[in-house]
């Protein structure tokens, strides 16, 4: 999926990534390895199959994408820190094809920070 951040004034991306696969890989540079996904209502890290509840998870920022052609090509990068340390990304679609569990295990988490370019 190539595709461009929107809201750029609200979505700080590092300088010159613009993609979904190119945050995503710089996100794996920074130590975010781990490819979350959501099961039973649970944050489920597959490396280890830990699980997670809302409240132990930290969304640490959070990148919106939309595809070039279609509003309805859009997605969501969340970058998480669990608990215990570990660090990695969930993907979700964006809008009308989102996951529901991934929407409403994400509406419980409390601790979701958007870093913002200064």
């Amino acid at each position: 999926m190539e595709n461009k951040p929107v809201d750029n004034l609200r979505t700080s991306t590092p300088a010159g990534m613009n993609t979904l696969m190119e945050i995503s890989n710089s996100m794996v540079r920074k130590g975010y390895t781990e490819n979350f996904s959501v099961k039973k209502k649970k944050l489920f890290a597959p490396s280890n199959e830990q699980s997670f509840g809302p409240d132990e998870i930290k969304i640490v920022n959070f990148f919106r994408f939309e595809g070039p052609s279609s509003p309805d090509d859009m997605a969501i990068l969340y970058v998480i820190e669990t608990n215990s340390g570990l660090l990695g990304t969930l993907t979700d679609a964006y809008g009308t094809y989102s996951d529901t569990g991934v929407n409403d295990f994400i509406k419980e988490v409390e601790d979701i920070t958007k870093k913002t370019k200064k």
